[in-house]
């Protein structure tokens, strides 16, 4: 893992792609910073933080729409796929080269709340609570974005695939406003749901019967929570939703509130996306 760990985070730095990554993050945040601190005289500086999300959101496909699609253009996937290193340590060295380009980008930023602090007095746990926010979910953003670049050989269809699942990641909590509420609904939803288990697990296995099994029981399930209470399934699409909303967990960070339920979260949605990504790798190094 350190092996690639190193060539990934040479490759930043050897290429363009790196300084591409920081000079459009540091650039467009520095505007930020100078137009809403220093000329307004606004010493607000998790509101800052919160706002470069967007930018995040901009800038996280630039990161990873090369780590395995330039690997698939390139024919040098094939060295990856013989060497003598499991799947999940390929993935898990590239994942932490791409955190750590981010957050030494994001140490770089620490110059602007200590300019302020110059001239007024800075909260500094609330700072850091917001900072370690940003981190988990930046690091959120890149699990995504690797799972999306291992898809594809095509780096610009990598990138635009990103922006356009994080951006649903972003509006979910508004897309989930919209849906409908009735139990019918939500019973569909929950049958839907078992549907692409099934498909998952067929894809990744090949195997009839071992599909057949997320089906009996997600229908078990199903039944025995209509039948006990079926009130739960009312606005069962909406609730889905807004659990699967990266920046709502986000807001307790800016107000200095680390909760255990948040840090959990963001882990285990990253893990599970690298999870997807050595699930895909590993299939076609066997294939």
């Amino acid at each position: 893992m350190l092996a690639v760990f190193r060539k990934e985070l040479l490759t930043y730095f050897t290429t363009s792609v790196g300084y591409i990554f920081m000079g459009v993050f540091l650039l467009i945040s520095g505007i930020l910073f100078t137009t809403g601190n220093i000329f307004s005289m606004n010493s607000d500086y998790s509101a800052f933080l919160s706002g470069l999300i967007m930018i995040f959101l901009l800038v996280v496909p630039l990161l990873t729409m090369k780590i395995f699609s330039e690997e698939k253009r390139q024919k040098t996937d094939q060295l990856l796929m013989t060497a003598p290193q499991s799947t999940s340590m390929i993935v898990a060295g590239k994942f932490l080269a791409a955190g750590t380009l981010f957050l030494m980008t994001l140490i770089i930023t620490g110059l602007y709340p200590l300019l302020l602090s110059f001239h007024t007095r800075m909260d500094t746990a609330q700072i850091m609570g917001t900072y370690i926010g940003f981190f988990l979910l930046g690091c959120s953003f890149i699990a995504v974005g690797i799972y999306i670049s291992s898809l594809t050989d095509s780096q610009a269809g990598a990138a635009i695939l990103t922006f356009c699942m994080l951006i649903i990641t972003w509006i979910i909590d508004f897309i989930g406003g919209f849906m409908p509420v009735s139990i019918l609904s939500g019973v569909l939803f929950a049958l839907i749901i078992t549907g692409l288990a099934a498909f998952w697990m067929y894809s990744a296995t090949q195997n009839i019967p071992a599909a057949v099994l997320p089906v009996l029981a997600g229908l078990l399930i199903i039944t025995l929570i209509y039948l006990i209470n079926k009130d739960l399934y009312i606005n069962l699409i909406g609730k889905t939703l807004s659990w699967f909303s990266l920046t709502k967990r986000f807001s307790d960070f800016p107000m200095g509130i680390l909760k255990l339920d948040a840090l959990i979260y963001y882990l285990s949605f990253s893990g599970f996306f690298l999870f997807l990504t050595t699930q895909k790798i590993e299939k076609q190094r066997w294939s």
